[in-house]
Formats: C-alpha cells, sequence, structure tokens
C-alpha cells in the first residue's frame, strides 16, 4: 500500500481497504452509541463514572458486534458461538476493563480540576473514547485475521444482486 492519496484510494478499493473502511464506519457508529449514552447516564442521570461506562459500553457493543459481521466483513447466517460470539465479547470486556478504569481515573483527576459537573462529564467522555482508540487498530487485526476471516476464494469481489457489477 502507497501512503499516496491515489495509493490509499486503491487500497480502499480492494477487498481488505473496503473492510477496514467498513470497520472504522462501523466503529464511529458504535463511538456515538457509547459517547450518547455515557453522557446521559452519567451527565444527566449522574450515575457513577464506572455503572455509566458499563452499561454505555454493553450496549453499545450489540450494534458494533452485529455491523462489523454482516457489513463490514460480510458473514451471514447463524453465528459461531466459540469462533466469533465469544472472543468478539472477550474483547468488548477488555475494552470494558480499560475504559472503565480510564473514566474512573478520569472521574478522579476531574474532581481535582473542576465543580463543574459538565466539564466533568466532557472528561469522563474524553477518557473512555481515548480508551477505545488505543484499542482500536489491534481490534480490526483480530477481527480480521481471527474472527470473520475469509477463505480467499470469499474475498472476490460481491455482485450486486440488481446489476450483477462488483459492490
Amino acid at each position: 500500500m502507497q501512503l499516496t492519496p491515489s495509493g490509499l484510494l486503491a487500497w480502499s478499493r480492494a477487498p481488505e481497504g473496503r473492510k477496514f473502511v467498513r470497520y472504522s464506519m462501523v466503529s464511529v457508529v458504535a463511538v456515538i452509541v457509547y459517547e450518547i449514552l455515557l453522557f446521559v447516564t452519567f451527565g444527566l442521570f449522574h450515575w457513577s463514572a464506572r455503572g455509566a461506562n458499563v452499561f454505555s459500553v454493553a450496549v453499545s457493543a450489540f450494534p458494533s458486534y452485529y455491523l462489523n459481521r454482516a457489513w463490514a466483513w460480510g458473514k451471514s447466517g447463524k453465528s459461531h458461538f466459540m469462533k466469533e460470539v465469544v472472543p468478539f465479547w472477550a474483547m468488548a470486556l477488555l475494552g470494558l476493563v480499560f475504559s472503565t478504569w480510564a473514566a474512573d481515573f478520569a472521574k478522579t483527576i476531574a474532581d481535582q480540576v473542576t465543580s463543574l459537573h459538565l466539564v466533568r462529564t466532557l472528561i469522563v467522555m474524553f477518557a473512555g473514547l481515548a480508551a477505545f482508540g488505543v484499542l482500536w487498530i489491534a481490534k480490526f487485526v483480530i477481527l480480521n485475521k481471527v474472527l470473520f476471516v475469509h477463505t480467499p476464494e470469499a474475498l472476490a469481489p460481491a455482485l450486486d444482486g440488481r446489476t450483477g457489477l462488483p459492490t
């Protein structure tokens, strides 16, 4: 892959690049769900940073799993429990532990820095986002090379049902 605009564009159209772009878009959706839930639970309902983070991660993991599996990796049918579901939730648990630690740590720091709850909320939200950012690339590699791996023949471009052209 060339790190030029034309090289990146060409790579994004290849099967691996297309998966990475779709994975990135799913991550944006999951982060939006996570951040909204964290803002509501911690910022508006005044849950603890830990409780709000656990709830937000747990809920946002569901659309992340299904969108990644079906859209980013093109898998359909029943999920394989031991090969897909358990490893995905193990990674979600790792993200949960790391982001909960980050949110709790951020809340402790925020309490020392400001008395404004909105500022504390923003600090906790940023800490959770940063924690997931650290794990983001590793998760892509695991999803791509372990969980939703395809055989070489399955990486052929998918055909659009209406036009018969590659998608």
